[in-house]
């Protein structure tokens, strides 16, 4: 069963899409939160901030084992998974390889910082903490593998954004 794996930073519109991608999808299809699993730590929850200790890193780890777990469940059971979540870096490359549904489409979501701040700025939450919008695009764009599908959606509606990704559906597609 295919699986979506829906990344970028913060306020780029992973959940947004991967919402909207879900229910555009044919036959059944399940938004898989990733983020959730970091919430339902109670006490001991470390964030990922710049220069986060080992905990924060474990957690981490723990959060994206726990998402392809999910994600692998749903496909097992005829449901294709899309999961939105900030992957960065070489944690890309380790959900890759946990997820063990294929075909697995990754998807980046890559708008322009401006767009992002933009973003930012007119949702209720703030996201960024510590980090800034500049700093963790340049993560993405510079410390992450280039795998899958990148998009600049920096001028896309939700509706154009998975009007290309199903439009480019091959292009994603990580063997």
């Amino acid at each position: 069963m295919t699986a979506y794996l829906v990344r970028g930073i913060q306020a780029a519109g992973k959940s947004t899409v991967a919402q909207a991608l879900a229910e555009r999808l044919p036959g059944p299809s399940v938004h898989v939160h990733g983020d959730i699993f970091r919430r339902w730590i109670v006490n001991g929850r470390e964030r990922m901030t710049p220069g986060a200790g080992p905990e924060a890193h474990r957690q981490l780890r723990l959060r994206h084992r726990l998402t392809a777990t999910a994600c692998d469940a749903y496909a097992d059971a005829g449901f294709t998974p899309v999961v939105p979540d900030v992957v960065l870096g070489p944690e890309l490359e380790f959900l890759v390889g946990a997820i063990r549904a294929r075909p697995l489409r990754v998807v980046v979501l890559a708008p322009r910082p401006v767009a992002v701040a933009a973003r930012e700025m007119a949702r209720s939450k703030d996201s960024y903490g510590m980090w800034t919008v500049t700093a963790l695009d340049r993560v993405l764009r510079e410390e992450t593998p280039r795998i899958g599908l990148w998009l600049d959606t920096s001028g896309l509606s939700v509706a154009a954004t998975v009007d290309e990704i199903l439009r480019r559906d091959a292009d994603a597609a990580v063997r």
